[in-house]
C-alpha cells in the first residue's frame, strides 16, 4: 500500500517552496510525492499550479494538482517534460500569487456565510471572482449592503485559523456544517475547521481549503451581482476591488 502524502498546505498555507520526493508515477503526467504544499482541487477551490525544481536545476512546469484515486496521494500534473524518476528529490514552487488570491477569495467566501446565514448548496473559488449559491427566497437582498458588511469583518481584522475536531465533535455540533449538500470528509477520525475571531467569535466551519492568517489580507472586496438560479436559490458572486461606477 502507498503512504499517503504529507498535506503540508493544511497546517501552514503561506509554505510556497517545500522539499518533497516522488514515491510514485500515475497516469502519463501525473507524480505522487511524499510531502506536498500544494493545494488539490476539493471544496470549490482550484488545484495549485506551479513548478518543480529538479536536482540539476531545472523547472519543470506543474499545469494542476488533483488527489489520487483514494484521497490519500496528491498528484502532481506536470506539463510536457520529462517526469523526475521515484525517489528523485526536488523542490516545489507554489505560483504564489495565484495562490494567494485564492487564499483572500476563499477566506472572503466564509465571511459572505456570516454575513449571510443561509445553507450553502454551491461555492467556486476563483483568482478574481468566488460566488456561493444559498438557499434563500429573498430576493430583495442589497447587494451594496451585503458589501458593507463584508468590509466591516475584513476592517475589524479578525485572526483566521485551524483547529482540529473529532468526529464525534462534529456529530454534537451540527451547526458547523454550513453547505446543504456536501458533508466534510470523514474516516480518519479529525475533522478541520477553519475558526475567524478569537474563540470563533465570527464563525467556525470544516473546510480543507486554504485561507489567509488575518482578514484584512482579503482587502477591498465587493458583491457583483445577485443572480436568482432557482425559486430559492440565490447566487452570490464576490470580486476584489470597486464596484463598477
Amino acid at each position: 500500500m502507498m503512504a499517503r502524502t504529507e498535506a503540508a498546505y493544511l497546517d501552514d498555507a503561506y509554505l510556497s517552496t517545500l522539499e518533497a520526493t516522488v514515491v510514485a508515477h500515475e497516469g502519463d503526467r501525473g507524480i505522487v510525492v511524499d510531502r506536498c504544499n500544494f493545494y488539490p482541487a476539493g471544496g470549490g477551490q482550484p488545484g495549485d499550479t506551479g513548478s518543480i525544481e529538479l536536482a540539476d536545476g531545472r523547472q519543470v512546469p506543474v499545469v494542476d494538482t488533483r488527489y489520487g484515486e483514494d484521497r490519500s496521494q496528491i498528484v502532481l500534473h506536470l506539463g510536457d517534460s520529462d517526469r523526475p524518476a521515484v525517489g528523485d528529490r526536488m523542490v516545489l514552487h507554489v505560483d504564489w500569487a495565484r495562490r494567494y488570491k485564492m487564499m483572500r477569495m476563499h477566506t472572503a467566501l466564509h465571511l459572505l456565510t456570516v454575513v449571510c446565514p443561509f445553507p450553502v448548496t454551491g461555492a467556486a473559488v476563483g483568482e478574481d471572482e468566488g460566488r456561493l449559491d444559498f438557499d434563500m427566497p429573498e430576493a430583495d437582498t442589497d447587494k451594496d449592503e451585503v458589501t458593507k458588511a463584508l468590509a466591516k469583518l475584513v476592517d475589524e481584522n479578525h485572526k483566521v485559523f485551524t483547529r482540529w475536531i473529532t468526529d464525534e465533535e462534529l456529530d454534537a455540533n451540527p451547526g458547523l456544517v454550513k453547505s446543504a449538500n456536501v458533508r466534510p470528509p470523514r474516516g480518519t477520525g479529525r475533522v478541520r475547521v477553519v475558526v475567524i475571531g478569537e474563540d470563533g467569535s465570527i464563525d467556525s466551519q470544516p473546510c480543507g481549503g486554504t485561507h489567509v492568517g488575518e482578514t484584512q489580507e482579503i482587502g477591498e472586496i465587493y458583491v457583483a451581482k445577485i443572480e436568482k438560479k432557482g425559486r430559492t436559490n440565490r447566487r452570490f458572486r464576490l470580486r476584489f476591488g470597486h464596484p463598477a461606477v
